[in-house]
């Protein structure tokens, strides 16, 4: 594992080490669950973005349509990454009953 090292602002350490304390955990584990965090939600946002322009190169109609295919595969990939567990969703229809006789 590679050492960092950086300077914090003392409202920032003093929050850290208060989080520390309170879930029991290192100060480095909270930095590096909150660095990873950030890194995913910045590579997501990046990606959102290309979908954007791509749909507003090819159109609004277009557009729209990808976004709606984009968006529950988006979600289920960020369930994914923060460790949910991504559920089947439930089917909204009912069989229908054979008349009586």
């Amino acid at each position: 594992m590679s050492l960092i090292s950086l300077r914090l602002p003392e409202e920032l350490e003093r929050l850290l080490a208060r989080e520390a304390e309170l879930a029991g955990r290192g100060r480095s584990e909270i930095a590096r669950e909150a660095l990873a965090e950030y890194l995913a939600r910045r590579e997501r946002e990046r990606f959102l973005g290309e979908i954007a322009r791509a749909a507003r190169a090819r159109g609004a109609a277009e557009a729209l349509e990808m976004t709606e295919e984009a968006l529950p595969l988006d979600n289920e990939a960020l369930d994914l990454v923060e460790g949910n567990a991504v559920r089947e969703a439930k089917a909204h229809h009912r069989a229908r009953r054979k008349p009586r006789r």
